[in-house]
């Protein structure tokens, strides 16, 4: 089980159960949370710019506002880390600026 630092994964009555079924534990080390950044930024705009403006009825109607949404975010919502392009745009630049034989970048 690999998991940050945060106190719901360090309390004795998770690592307890975790050592008692045999599971071993890993965690990341301070600073680490670093990497769920961007992941939290997207969850943080999804909450704020989609989840709390509506009222869904059913779990089909809030599945389908969300995927919308991530449409909307991915293909058409400005960004200015990506100089206001949205990041399919960027993506798909990147891709074709690759040449034939030449490796992608990619972010571990």
């Amino acid at each position: 089980m690999n998991t940050d630092q945060g106190c719901q994964f360090t309390s004795f009555a998770w690592t307890d159960r975790l050592r008692r079924s045999g599971v071993r534990i890993s965690m990341d080390g301070k600073g680490r949370f670093l990497d769920n950044i961007f992941v939290e930024r997207l969850w943080r705009s999804l909450k704020y710019e989609c989840v709390y403006l509506h009222a869904w009825e059913t779990g089909s109607e809030a599945k389908a506002g969300v995927g919308r949404w991530i449409e909307f975010y991915n293909h058409k919502r400005p960004h200015s880390a990506l100089g206001g392009k949205p990041p399919a745009v960027v993506y798909w630049l990147r891709k074709d600026e690759t040449q034939p034989g030449q490796q992608e970048q990619r972010v571990a």
